[in-house]
């Protein structure tokens, strides 16, 4: 099923060189042994994570813009609500616990970061509003790993005993996945302000040369 989910992607998107990157992502985070490794560290999960929010979605939606700019404010708002609830430590068990809510987690989170991007990369959105919210986007992922990393014990009972056979106890591997949430997933969205940045200066150049 995952495969010819990819197979229908690459197909949608694969023709565009964002669109391979994209599908190249996908594949590292649900085919290579990252996937199996992230059922039994949280840290893991954490790359998992990252990999959907902050690389694969925007990349999907650089190449599936929309057409009719929305409230990018309340796709920011749900993408968040999201992240957030699904790391809860009911909600974040539940998933790893079973088949049909772990896809409806990897779904809504994947889903709802392309909603967020394509909203960012919308067709006359100001450069300022959509830098806003993306540092607004790494600060509340930033606040999340700072409270994992913080966490006086150990929050979730699906990586209880896995980590000890990697040398780490559960809350080292917790504070771990918080410290790859808190400050290295703040490299793509650097480099998509960057971009942005970047864009939009040239952007105001030309406009000045005319």
């Amino acid at each position: 099923m995952l495969l010819t989910a990819l197979g229908l992607l690459a197909f949608a998107i694969g023709r565009e060189r964002n669109g391979a990157l994209a599908l190249v992502v996908l594949v590292v985070a649900f085919v290579s042994p990252l996937c199996a490794l992230s059922s039994a560290l949280f840290s893991a999960r954490v790359v998992h994570h990252i990999l959907l929010v902050a690389v694969a979605a925007p990349l999907i939606a650089s190449v599936w813009p929309t057409r009719r700019p929305g409230s990018a404010v309340f796709a920011f708002v749900i993408s968040t609500a999201v992240l957030w609830a699904w790391h809860a430590p009911i909600a974040y068990d539940l998933a790893l616990g079973h088949v049909g809510v772990y896809w409806v987690m990897q779904l809504s989170l994947l889903g709802t970061a392309v909603w967020f991007w394509r909203e960012i990369f919308a067709p006359g959105r100001p450069a300022v509003e959509a830098i806003s919210l993306i540092v607004a986007a790494f600060a509340q992922m930033g606040m999340l790993g700072a409270i994992l990393t913080f966490a006086p014990g150990s929050l979730y009972a699906a990586h209880i005993l896995a980590p000890y056979t990697w040398g780490l106890t559960p809350l080292q591997d917790q504070q771990l996945g918080g410290l790859l949430m808190w400050v290295p997933a703040g490299i793509p969205y650097a480099v998509l302000v960057i971009g942005l940045a970047r864009r939009n200066w040239t952007a105001l150049r030309g406009a000045t040369a005319t």
